[in-house]
């Protein structure tokens, strides 16, 4: 009502996350400076406003209702982040009750968005509709969202707490606080296995299986129980321990399963199979049997980045190729769903007019960045438009480049963007370049993945480029892994055994 001068310091850098607000970066403030001013120095007069979708599921009104919060209140802005979110900025804090009433109304909300609360909880994007999949995961992450979502037991963790639940390996369970991915159980049939302690940023850690096996009506018992162990225990003294990733490490999936049933659960879990992992993508990307006999198709933007006459165009097309339902992928990208046989090729024709290709490079298929210093208080370089400059340089220099390859660009060494999971992970920084001067560069991380071949990407030798040099430096070491590669071998298990003067 009274403006942005009229918020209190505590609720503009506090408890206003809690609503999922973010002040966004004042403009024309250079990455040099990011460490070195006080955050009131740093903070526009506008915010940004991330929206949950949990499970990464959007009916048709839901769409058409964000998309016109984001041409109404955000001047057109709209990204899809890694966690299944949409993020909107310029929001005003006046126009913030109307959205409220907007979202809500169409059973969508902010409430923990951000903070040190339970996030969005990623679920398969193709949840109830893949042949393949173990079980639906829906329910219980609708359950959670029920039952714990604004609950204020669960609204003071010493730091963020990130979810996965999915009937199949694809929402990438090793890096999640906990996950329950899907798995048969030979004497109690599908279920879900447990793991517990990943996290990437600073201190990147894969989580860790405790060996059990829970059925889905326990799942939102057992959430609550991790997430109570995390409140109980975790470190809150020091912000940068203060994830549950450190807490596992220190005890172990031992102790940490032992806890958990003894003091939080009150009953022994069942012990229960792995799950079984294969090389195949689960970027969900191109056209795909449902397990109806329809599809899905599986579109990518670069970075997530799309608009609100796009997702208002999305709508639009959803709902007159297939029944109205959108997905949001981690991996920055959408699918809709329901569409039949006859109805395939004009979808995709239409959604590639708007910039979202169902049969994409391999570059745009695998690139992913972070917000960046367009709007990041935390950035140091700046993301999304270098890498759409980047992948169309690639598919002019490379253009039957034809492997997987994942190029992660994030803006600072928080890894937003996944940078130790990527095939070529590049993390935002000031280098100097070879005229002495100080610019945008990034510090290069190879041969990270998940999955099948799960391991955290090599530094090689401090490999540090200016930001002006990184298509010559792909185009570089893209070339030699295509001349070196074993039969089928990914770009990861080559970029682990490669020379290091390879990976320059």
């Amino acid at each position: 009502r009274d403006g942005f001068d009229s918020i209190p310091a505590d609720d503009l850098r506090g408890r206003m996350r809690w609503w999922g607000l973010y002040t966004q970066r004042k403009p024309g403030i250079d990455g040099g400076r990011t460490a070195s001013l006080a955050p009131e120095e740093l903070d526009d007069r506008y915010f940004m406003l991330r929206v949950r979708s949990d499970g990464g599921a959007l009916s048709l009104e839901q769409l058409r209702t964000i998309a016109s919060i984001s041409n109404d209140f955000a001047r057109g802005t709209a990204d899809i982040s890694d966690r299944q979110n949409i993020q909107l900025h310029w929001v005003e804090v006046e126009a913030v009750p109307e959205i409220w009433r907007r979202l809500e109304a169409v059973g969508l909300s902010s409430t923990e968005a951000c903070g040190d609360t339970p996030r969005v909880i990623l679920g398969s994007p193709v949840a109830g509709i893949a042949a393949d999949e173990v079980i639906d995961g829906t329910p219980a992450i609708e359950a959670i969202v029920e039952r714990y979502i604004g609950d204020p037991a669960f609204s003071n963790l010493p730091r963020k707490f990130k979810t996965a639940i999915s009937g199949l390996p694809d929402i990438g369970h090793e890096i999640n606080d906990v996950s329950f991915v899907g798995v048969v159980h030979p004497e109690h049939g599908p279920g879900f296995d447990l793991w517990v302690g990943g996290g990437l940023s600073t201190n990147p850690m894969l989580g860790q299986r405790l060996g059990a096996w829970v059925p889905i009506d326990d799942v939102p018992e057992v959430w609550a129980g991790v997430v109570g162990i995390f409140r109980d225990h975790g470190y809150r003294r020091l912000r940068n321990r203060a994830r549950l990733k450190f807490l596992v490490a220190d005890w172990g999936p031992e102790k940490f399963r032992s806890v958990l049933e003894e003091d939080y659960l009150g009953r022994r879990l069942v012990d229960g199979p792995a799950v079984v992992q294969d090389r195949r993508r689960v970027d969900h990307i191109g056209v795909h049997k449902q397990k109806d006999g329809r599809n899905w198709v599986g579109v990518a933007m670069i970075g997530g980045r799309v608009s609100g006459d796009i997702l208002h165009e999305v709508a639009t097309l959803a709902e007159q190729h297939g029944s109205g339902r959108v997905r949001l992928t981690p991996q920055q990208k959408m699918l809709v769903l329901d569409v039949p046989d006859e109805q395939v090729e004009a979808l995709t024709t239409a959604l590639d007019a708007l910039g979202l290709s169902a049969t994409p490079s391999e570059f745009r298929r695998g690139v992913m960045a972070c917000t960046g210093l367009e709007y990041c208080k935390l950035a140091i370089v700046e993301t999304k438009a270098r890498a759409a400059r980047v992948v169309a340089e690639l598919e002019e220099r490379l253009p039957t480049f034809d492997a997987p390859i994942s190029i992660h660009v994030n803006g600072c060494p928080n890894a937003c963007a996944r940078t130790q999971i990527a095939d070529i992970g590049l993390k935002g920084m000031i280098v100097t370049n070879e005229a002495g001067e100080s610019v945008e560069g990034f510090q290069v991380h190879l041969g990270g993945a998940i999955g099948a071949e799960a391991g955290l990407a090599r530094k090689t030798r401090a490999l540090k480029i200016a930001a002006d040099d990184l298509t010559d430096y792909v185009t570089r070491v893209a070339t030699r892994y295509t001349e070196q590669r074993a039969d089928q071998e990914s770009f990861a298990s080559w970029a682990r055994r490669a020379d290091e003067d390879d990976l320059r």
